[in-house]
């Protein structure tokens, strides 16, 4: 069964508002392994990968609209995605020579290693590779 013959209920969806549908499309798909799912650039995509459909809201999208209390969604922050990697070190090399931005180095902790990079966008993706 592929992504497009999953029912769309079986997904554990994430929003990310992002500045760039395309760019952030073309990363999703090329580094982490995502296919796309629908694309109605400028304004939306959604991309999945396993059971995780990300929801991709560039500006023209109502995701990305002013909320009625004056507040701009807007790309970043800390909260993010989580992806699961076997190798983490590979994963960083790859990732590094294709010019992706990291937020950190590699961090050991008491469940495996973890490292935080950036789409686009500026919103974080973590790699955790367990212990």
């Amino acid at each position: 069964m592929s992504d497009h013959d999953t029912p769309i209920t079986e997904f554990a969806s994430v929003r990310y508002i992002v500045d760039d549908v395309a760019a952030c499309v073309d990363f999703y798909t090329r580094h982490l392994g995502f296919t796309v799912h629908t694309s109605f650039p400028p304004a939306f995509a959604d991309v999945t990968r396993g059971h995780l459909r990300l929801l991709l809201s560039g500006p023209p999208s109502s995701g990305a609209r002013a909320l009625p209390d004056g507040r701009q969604p807007v790309a970043g922050g800390w909260n993010r995605i989580h992806l699961i990697v076997p190798d983490i070190h590979a994963e960083t090399e790859r990732l590094t020579a294709a010019g992706v931005p990291f937020r950190s180095a590699v961090i050991s902790g008491p469940g495996g290693q973890q490292v935080v990079l950036d789409d686009p966008s500026g919103n974080p993706i973590e790699l955790f590779q367990p212990a």
